[in-house]
């Protein structure tokens, strides 16, 4: 490999890096809003599938109107437990809670 070739290779992966370290805060950024979520919708989960868990459904807040996310099976992890995404009164507003696991 000649030496344009490496030093492209590596401006290409410093700038990716870049971008997933600028990238990591804004995802882990709180959303918290005045709106208060609607009631959570009835879903039909199908059939239990071995070596996974539901994760129910939840409503997205994208800055001006709620969007319900359906829910789906995710893979177990060990003996953690799901904890749903949720949404929690905070005073006069509402933050939201993403789903995680816990132990």
């Amino acid at each position: 490999m000649n030496l344009a070739r490496i030093a492209l290779l590596a401006a290409v992966c410093f700038a990716d890096g870049v971008l997933l370290l600028r990238a990591v805060p804004a995802m882990a950024a709180e959303i918290i809003t005045d709106a208060a979520p609607p009631p959570p919708r009835a879903e039909n989960m199908g059939h239990p599938r071995d070596g996974y868990v539901w994760a129910a459904g939840h409503w997205e807040w994208n800055g001006q109107a709620y969007r319900w996310v359906s829910g789906s099976w995710i893979l177990e992890h060990g003996k953690a437990h799901w904890v749903a995404d949720q949404w929690e009164p905070m005073g006069t507003q509402w933050r939201y809670l993403p789903g995680h696991w816990e132990r």
